[in-house]
């Protein structure tokens, strides 16, 4: 008897443990979907009040935000560098391109259609980025920036080399329903599409933020802060490498689906090298291992060619020199913001922000006492 209850409370401990994690789970689950519907309805209301350019570069925003935040659970969380997520957007687009297209030559009409495209471009990119990343958990460094950069220059390279599928250089269009009739006749289409790009984003944003609170995001950390740690804990490091990048790969292909659909085209120029590089340099600006430096970063995406094309029109150039500039002019600017902002605030545009706001609240009156 003696031993029973010797060992009845270690029991109960581990159970009153393992409910007080649920517990936590649960509120953390719901904090997100609070979060997600407070922004949506904030989406919601914006939209009726901006410009169609407006709402159309704002559903932009959301598409590369789901981009941006693959790669801050790459590359913040589990410390893997990616120079191919160019590659996997395109993957996306294309995935969905071809499902659209098949759609509307059979016939097939309906509100579900897009959302299984859209299904299927994130489980292509799936496909691709378990592939690379079963080879990139082999390799550390250079070499795995290497074999991201060859995906990135490969992926574009095979659209024009089976030109009868892809169309080549010309890209394929993507036919996209308009809005429902119930929102109206002359209901704004650029305020549909922000809609679609909204809610898939807050979707995918709400699976991501429990995924890094969750066990899994625990492990990420623990392989990108010290893998013989990690493996010393039992921690399977390649296994958990392939998932990060799937995760991420899967958050790329959502994000060019979308691009996809806001543009109703797909051409392999739109995913160069240098919508990579540009990716990188966005989540390391807004703040890496931060899923809201995510944010910061993709606005960043969208804002900085509107600018450099406003700089080109401001000086007087030729208008082969305005086009150099305008091709390479935001490369540079990216640069410059980088080199800046590393110098500045290490931490990001998100670092910097909470920082600040962790000096307020320790300045507030009464904070102190």
């Amino acid at each position: 008897m003696s031993a029973t209850r010797a060992a009845a409370p270690p029991e109960r401990a581990a159970t009153g443990a393992g409910s007080r994690a649920d517990g936590r789970r649960g509120c953390t689950l719901l904090r997100h979907l609070a979060v997600a519907v407070a922004v949506a309805l904030l989406v919601l209301a914006a939209s009726y009040g901006l410009a169609p350019f407006r709402n159309f570069q704002l559903a932009t925003v959301a598409a590369y935000l789901c981009a941006t935040a693959g790669l801050t659970v790459l590359t913040g969380l589990n410390g893997q560098l990616s120079l191919g997520h160019g590659a996997l957007m395109a993957t996306g687009a294309y995935t969905v391109a071809l499902c659209q297209g098949a759609f509307a030559d059979h016939g097939l009409t309906g509100g579900w259609l897009l959302a299984v495209s859209l299904v299927a471009a994130i489980l292509a990119t799936v496909a691709v980025g378990a592939v690379v990343g079963a080879a990139a958990a082999r390799l550390r460094g250079p070499y795995l920036a290497g074999v991201t950069l060859a995906v990135a220059v490969v992926v574009p390279a095979l659209t024009v080399t089976f030109d009868g599928v892809f169309n080549g250089d010309q890209g394929l269009s993507v036919p996209v329903e308009p809005p429902p009739l119930a929102l109206g006749a002359y209901f704004p289409y650029e305020r549909w599409q922000l809609w679609i790009a909204a809610a898939a984003t807050l979707l995918a944003l709400v699976l991501l933020a429990n995924l890094v609170r969750s066990r899994y995001g625990r492990t990420f950390r623990a392989v990108r802060d010290d893998e013989v740690a990690a493996r010393l804990a039992g921690i399977h490091v390649a296994r958990t490498q392939v998932l990060a990048f799937v995760v991420s790969a899967a958050g790329a292909g959502l994000g060019g689906a979308l691009l996809a659909v806001l543009a109703q085209s797909v051409s392999p120029g739109a995913f160069s090298l240098t919508l990579s590089l540009f990716l990188l340099m966005a989540v390391v600006i807004g703040g890496l291992g931060r899923l809201a430096g995510a944010l910061w970063g993709a606005v960043l995406v969208v804002v900085l060619p509107d600018l450099t094309h406003s700089v080109t029109e401001l000086v007087t150039v030729s208008p082969a020199v305005a086009q150099r500039l305008e091709g390479n002019l935001p490369l540079a600017i990216f640069g410059i913001t980088l080199v800046v902002v590393m110098i500045a605030a290490p931490g990001g545009v998100q670092g910097l922000l909470s920082r600040l706001g962790r000096e307020l609240l320790a300045r507030w009156p009464g904070r102190r006492s």
